[in-house]
């Protein structure tokens, strides 16, 4: 069976499972290149690991720009694959790949220059603002090269295709684990070699990608070069609907730099442990993830065939799978957490720290699932404006409220910062069950169904 006849006809569970399983490995791999860096970063000291911690969210910032746009070419390319129109799917593509371009030159330029500004706005001093700021200048240089790949992903992903991105991306984590002690430690070049390693090793893999897009004999959709000029027809609806997941990434990105700022007026360990526990913490979040990333695609190609009953199936299916194997990771992590916390760390105090708050995220670990799948379902369907609510209130309404209490009634206690967060999980998933429920996300996004 083929894929497409498999997302809009055959069994469910295992549409979802075909597609998620690649997404999940290049999920992890995008993991491993978190916790290469961050490995190799430790062995250079406490400093230089918080600053990594410290500026992960304007990196990720950045990445919103590029994650947003890729969201809306996938939801726009998957309905108009489901309902049979390639002419407009492969159109819609070569406008994403355009403006990814576009916008990660405009993003990247300003970024660097002004990157020891804003993280000097952000609070740091001496060391952590050197290191800070030059691992944060080579991340906005590299944008065009980050940019690029999410657009790949993306219409991979709204083909069916979630395959050739783990292969692309697993080739580039291990150039990367191959080029960061070269970049840090045989050429001196500490903190900055890790930033250089990543954008060199994704930049390579760039030209491949590209070449899969638009070469003869991987070119799916036929993408062409006519279709990169830019036509309002196709570029408005990817900006309209990628601009509130853009948002909404970005917001989540800004309310983690509040959060970082908060975090620090704690110390660095407890930034260190904060950033440790989130990197461990994101391999057990793979599953939701790449089953989320597997339902955008399910939701959008079924709404573009009209055939609602199957998204919604596939939406139910999705959170069962995504919580029962998550549940069971968490188990297993749980028992390990101090020797985990311990891989990255020899100080009993962010090991315990660490322990702490990666104990309560695997705790609350279901909810992180159905989150997850929320994000899928709406992304999807195209409702981009309701996955943006789920992401900017779950800090902005919730968890940074809560912190601000936290430093108005002068707690010392670290273990609130991580209690808020666990409450402000909870109170968004109950508000996006409540979205879910509405039933509003049902209506497709794209306008015409021309058959080319």
């Amino acid at each position: 069976m083929r894929k497409s006849d498999l997302i809009l006809k055959g069994s469910v569970s295992k549409a979802v499972l075909l597609l998620a399983l690649p997404i999940m490995a290049n999920n992890l791999i995008q993991t491993f290149y978190n916790l290469t860096d961050t490995y190799f970063v430790s062995k250079l000291g406490t400093t230089q690991m918080a600053a990594m911690q410290f500026i992960f969210s304007l990196v990720f910032f950045m990445m919103s720009i590029g994650m947003g746009l890729s969201i809306g070419g996938l939801a726009l390319i998957s309905q108009y694959v489901g309902s049979g129109n390639k002419n407009d799917a492969k159109k819609t593509a070569g406008q994403l790949l355009t403006l990814a371009l576009i916008a990660s030159l405009v993003v990247g330029s300003l970024g660097a220059l002004l990157s020891r500004n804003i993280v000097s706005l952000m609070g740091a001093e001496g060391d952590l603002l050197n290191y800070a700021s030059t691992y944060l200048r080579i991340m906005f240089l590299g944008a065009p090269t980050m940019f690029i790949t999410f657009a790949f992903n993306g219409i991979k992903q709204g083909e069916g295709d979630t395959l050739t991105p783990m292969i692309l991306s697993g080739l580039s984590v291990v150039l990367n684990i191959i080029l960061d002690p070269i970049f840090i430690f045989v050429l001196d070049l500490g903190i900055a070699g890790a930033a250089y390693a990543t954008v060199l090793s994704r930049g390579i893999f760039n030209v491949i990608s590209l070449f899969i897009l638009f070469g003869p004999k991987h070119n799916t959709l036929g993408i062409e070069k006519n279709d990169l000029k830019l036509n309002s027809q196709y570029f408005v609806p990817i900006i309209k609907i990628g601009f509130p997941a853009a948002l909404g990434q970005s917001m989540t990105s800004l309310g983690f730099t509040v959060l970082n700022v908060f975090i620090l007026s704690f110390g660095e360990a407890i930034l260190t442990a904060f950033a440790i526990g989130n990197r461990i913490s994101s391999i057990i979040f793979m599953p939701a993830m790449g089953i989320s990333g597997a339902l955008t695609t399910i939701v959008g190609q079924n709404i573009g065939a009209d055939n609602y009953k199957r998204a919604n199936e596939a939406f139910l299916k999705s959170v069962g799978i995504a919580s029962a194997i998550m549940v069971v990771g968490a188990v297993i992590m749980f028992m390990f957490t101090d020797q985990l916390i311990g891989v990255f760390s020899d100080d009993p105090y962010i090991i315990e720290e660490g322990s702490f708050y990666l104990k309560m995220i695997l705790i609350t670990i279901p909810l992180f699932g159905f989150f997850n799948c929320l994000t899928g379902l709406f992304q999807g369907s195209g409702h981009t404006v309701s996955a943006m609510v789920l992401n900017v209130g779950r800090l902005w309404g919730l968890r940074v409220p809560m912190l601000m209490l936290i430093q108005m009634y002068n707690i010392n206690n670290p273990d609130y910062i991580w209690y808020a967060m666990i409450i402000s999980n909870t109170v968004i998933c109950f508000i996006g069950l409540l979205m879910y429920l509405s039933g509003r996300w049902k209506s497709p996004v794209i306008k015409k169904r021309k058959f080319a």
